[in-house]
């Protein structure tokens, strides 16, 4: 399963008027980071950014002056989309933006199947919140020391640590885990062991020398405290 966790920062908050300026995106398979990430600043074509959204991430119009406008990034993100669910927080407001952006340019809007809202879960289970990134960062003792200002690809990288802590996925990449007094489908009392045989012949790496390198390289920028360096084999 492909999932890409995703965020964005705007020139302000109405999406009929205001632009993506920055996106940043992080790749996950089966609940893990692969080390491939795209981010890109994008040119806001006249739209200047809005005082409140300077304080919020120091994007300034400045620094968007020489960048490519969203046409010139849409094929890239649409490859590094294309066919994965797609993870935010508050996702109704970034892709808001990312489909009138898609709007502007005469493709089609992303398919509401395919989102998948951080905020949301996090309100089913912690329904006394607070549940901003900040807030959920603190809850699971992800390190977001780095996060003065907001931006999209820090962003996505911390959401993707929350997002496994919030789905539970740390427990189902350790191992199986049992619960005493749990029956197993299969007639064992929970507790009992259970021989598993060894494949004779381990199966072949499903990733490349380069792709674990970028994985590490990832890895190494998250924090002491990031939760992928206790997943490391």
């Amino acid at each position: 399963m492909r999932e890409i966790i995703f965020d964005t920062e705007t020139t302000g908050l109405d999406p009929r008027l205001d632009r993506v300026i920055e996106l940043g995106c992080v790749e996950l398979v089966n609940r893990f980071p692969t080390g491939r990430s795209l981010h890109r600043y994008i040119n806001a074509q006249g739209r200047s950014v809005h005082p409140e959204a300077l304080a919020v991430h120091g994007i300034s119009d400045a620094d968007l002056a020489d960048k490519p406008i969203f046409g010139a990034i849409l094929e890239e993100f649409m490859e590094f989309i294309d066919g994965a669910k797609l993870v935010a927080h508050n996702a109704s407001f970034d892709m808001g933006f990312i489909n009138a952006e898609f709007d502007r340019l005469g493709q089609l809007p992303v398919d509401p199947g395919r989102v998948v809202d951080t905020l949301a879960i996090a309100r089913r289970k912690h329904p006394m919140g607070p549940n901003s990134l900040d807030a959920l960062c603190r809850r699971y003792g992800i390190d977001n020391s780095r996060r003065t200002k907001h931006g999209a690809l820090l962003d996505a990288e911390l959401l993707a640590e929350v997002y496994i802590e919030l789905i539970g996925g740390k427990q189902a990449a350790l191992g199986l885990e049992t619960v005493a007094g749990a029956t197993q489908e299969n007639g064992n009392q929970a507790g009992e062991a259970v021989s598993i045989a060894q494949r004779p012949v381990p199966l072949a790496p499903r990733i490349s020398d380069a792709e674990r390198a970028a994985h590490e390289a990832l890895v190494e920028k998250l924090g002491e405290k990031a939760l992928w360096r206790t997943l490391r084999a």
